[in-house]
């Protein structure tokens, strides 16, 4: 038997170890955990009386320096709830004045951006776009994934089914139902197309915002230059992050989450 026929006989036991892997590659991606995170909270949001509440998934809008990423919003009469998701596991210290919030997995700890200060973002582009009063707008953060928090968090800042109940924690009529129906059709005229240009625009924009932050961004602890790694082992496999480039001197990092959805 020549060499050929058994590294064929070979691959042909072994074939379908090659998409297993590819498989737990895009399971542990960042990209994978963000949707699955949107999509259990699309399922929760779900939930809500249709006669009451519009929910629109998977946002993209226009902004005056490129484009901005919105979950979820919700539009009902009691208001309009723009919603951010975070599919994080470990302990989340943080409070609603801090620039930056902690995700500590056992030993292993980083930091990310106060997703309510994300959120704000959001929350301003719409008001702009849709010309209505600041009042309306109710920012909401919603986590999943087995998260825990360790410090009081605001009440706009909850686990899972927590977010159905501050949206219903709303009950004064604020919008009629025109007012509510315009703003849907709104929402849905003003949001580019989802596909395949759309997520490649909102990735070249977010690449764009990298570059500059690489040109300035520099090291928290020591201020020597922050450098771009990944992640090889443990729960956060293929995670990019900020690493201080004075490693293993200095040990600082910071995420990259707060560029993705900007």
């Amino acid at each position: 038997m020549d060499v050929v026929t058994i590294f064929s006989a070979a691959i042909a036991q072994i074939w379908y170890v090659f998409p297993l892997l590819v498989l737990v590659y895009v399971i542990k991606s960042n990209w994978f955990k963000g949707v699955f995170g949107e999509f259990l909270v699309n399922r929760l949001l779900g939930t809500l009386p249709k006669s009451d509440y519009v929910a629109i998934k998977d946002v993209t809008l226009p902004t005056e320096d490129g484009t901005t990423q919105i979950d979820h919003i919700v539009v009902s009469k009691f208001g309009i709830f723009v919603v951010e998701t975070k599919n994080m596991k470990g302990w989340i210290f943080g409070s609603a004045h801090q620039k930056r919030w902690t995700q500590k997995i056992y030993r292993h700890s980083s930091t990310f951006q106060n997703p309510l200060h994300q959120n704000y973002k959001h929350t301003k582009t719409l008001e702009s776009l849709l010309d209505c009063d600041p009042a309306l707008l109710h920012s909401l953060i919603i986590f999943v994934g087995g998260s825990s928090f360790k410090t009081q968090m605001p009440a706009n800042v909850t686990y899972g089914r927590g977010g159905l109940r501050y949206i219903r924690s709303f009950r004064d009529v604020v919008m009629t139902e025109d007012d509510v129906q315009r703003t849907v059709e709104t929402l849905n005229a003003l949001k580019l197309n989802p596909g395949i240009v759309t997520s490649w625009e909102h990735r070249k924009h977010v690449q764009s915002i990298v570059s500059n932050m690489a040109k300035e961004c520099c090291c928290p602890r020591c201020g020597s230059d922050m450098v771009i790694r990944e992640t090889k082992r443990g729960a956060n496999v293929g995670h990019k992050f900020w690493g201080c480039s004075s490693y293993p001197k200095c040990r600082a990092v910071l995420t990259l989450e707060e560029t993705v959805k900007r």
